[in-house]
């Protein structure tokens, strides 16, 4: 049973070595996807150009537009496989894996065709200018023909995560990134090509990352094995996935569509501010995935200790991920604004260097030293859907987050229109819905420990 020593019981022993040990692949994990997508911006912005920089940029906020709808089905996955996992229902973590395999396969060709179709056109509706438009269009393009690979990864990994493995996503990720930088050096340094070559290396990558998470759960002895002659809906299952998923999903897309504004507003202050606040976004990136690591440690842990009904270590769980979001969001915020102008100069060269640098120093003076609080934030949403309380978080980020952000954008922002006053809109926004949340767990916590006792 070789597979078992991957996974983790989360509902016995010492709280703060498990959750260690769960987060830091998944911190790593991260950590790599970003250096090897900054080395996708890097290579762009160095051999190609600053308008290629700002192209592969500028749709960032409209991709995670349009899949995390999807995306947050993986999350209504990863809640109930931990919660059959830990209560050791192991049929229904079974049928819950075969379901959610299909379900991101089906995402993925959903998310390809209506990107390749759509997205150019929504380009557009963002004021994307002239000279970057038809690269973005391209890149984005290319993009999406791999999401059903894409889908099947992050789905894959997140029954990893919801049994309490970590660390084989890490591996798989780092080979696929490893093959994404072979294939971005050899794309563009060496065959000539510009954001189509970006585009390529990275769906291969996926694919191969994609086939790993695949064969490791075709290949496992425990209960989440996946075998294809029993890839289908199992309709129970489909609708507890959805019915926590899709919550997850427009949350997330609430989050992007207010992002995709912001994208909005940054690009009518052209190219250069584009390209500076492309790269300030990429290296704010490294910030967050430190922080959202302890985001899927108060959901896995929640999910499977509400499985077992162990309330005392939910709180203990949430507790302890809370306290170290704070620490290391904070810690590594600072370190990336001290060494900003020094980590922004990699992504350009000659005279767009120095655009690059001002307008990219501009938005990390205001977000890198109130990042934290986005990552308490989550850690929030993901202890609240923990207990299986979906549609909450996504009330209270309508309102808090995104709602704030629009008005932000249409009447403080239409007034005082700078740079500086659309990035305001972000520490305000997280501190506001970080306070409601919190409220809400507790609501949440206390009625799923009531219910519990009364069953």
């Amino acid at each position: 049973m070789a597979a078992k020593k991957y996974s983790m019981n989360m509902c016995e022993g010492p709280l703060l070595p498990k959750i260690i040990s769960f987060t830091l692949p998944l911190i790593a994990s991260s950590i790599l996807q970003l250096l090897f997508n900054a080395a996708d911006m890097v290579v762009a912005g160095r051999y190609v150009g600053a308008n290629a920089l700002a192209a592969i940029g500028s749709t960032s906020s409209l991709i995670n537009l349009m899949i995390n709808l999807f995306m947050g089905l993986s999350v209504g996955g990863n809640v109930l496989v931990a919660r059959y996992f830990g209560s050791g229902r192991e049929r229904d973590v079974s049928e819950t894996s075969h379901t959610a395999v299909l379900l991101s396969l089906v995402s993925g060709v959903i998310i390809a065709i209506s990107g390749f179709f759509l997205a150019p056109i929504l380009l557009k509706m963002m004021g994307t200018p002239d000279s970057v438009l038809p690269l973005s269009s391209l890149y984005i393009r290319i993009y999406f023909m791999g999401m059903p690979v894409s889908m099947l990864y992050n789905f894959g990994s997140a029954i990893l995560r919801a049994v309490g493995d970590t660390k084989r996503p890490l591996f798989y990720l780092t080979v696929s990134g490893v093959l994404n930088v072979i294939c971005n050096i050899a794309f563009i340094v060496f065959f000539g090509m510009g954001v189509e070559g970006v585009a390529f290396a990275t769906v291969i990558s996926q694919a191969l990352s994609a086939f790993l998470v695949l064969g490791c759960l075709m290949k496992s002895d425990e209960c989440y094995r996946i075998e294809i002659r029993k890839l289908r809906f199992y309709k129970d299952k489909l609708v507890q996935i959805l019915k926590l998923g899709i919550p997850a999903g427009v949350q997330g897309c609430l989050f992007s569509l207010s992002n995709v504004l912001i994208q909005s507003s940054v690009n009518s202050f052209g190219a250069d501010a584009m390209a500076g606040n492309s790269a300030a976004c990429n290296i704010e990136g490294f910030v967050y995935v430190i922080m959202n690591a302890w985001h899927h440690a108060a959901l896995s842990f929640t999910s499977q200790n509400y499985g077992a009904g162990e309330f005392k270590r939910i709180k203990k769980a949430v507790f302890i991920c809370q306290t170290l979001v704070i620490t290391l969001g904070f810690a590594a915020g600072a370190l990336a604004y001290i060494f900003g102008s020094n980590l922004l100069s990699l992504y350009a060269t000659g005279k767009d260097l120095d655009l690059v640098i001002e307008y990219g120093m501009r938005r990390m003076s205001i977000i890198m030293f109130s990042y934290f609080t986005c990552g308490t934030m989550d850690c929030m949403v993901g202890a609240i859907r923990g207990l299986g309380y979906s549609v909450m978080p996504t009330i209270v980020s309508l309102l808090g987050a995104c709602g704030f952000r629009i008005l932000w954008i249409y009447t403080v922002f239409a007034k005082f229109r700078s740079l500086e006053c659309l990035y305001y809109s972000y520490p305000l926004s997280w501190t506001i819905t970080t306070s409601i949340h919190v409220v809400c767990f507790i609501i949440a916590f206390r009625k799923a420990k009531r219910d519990l006792n009364v069953l």
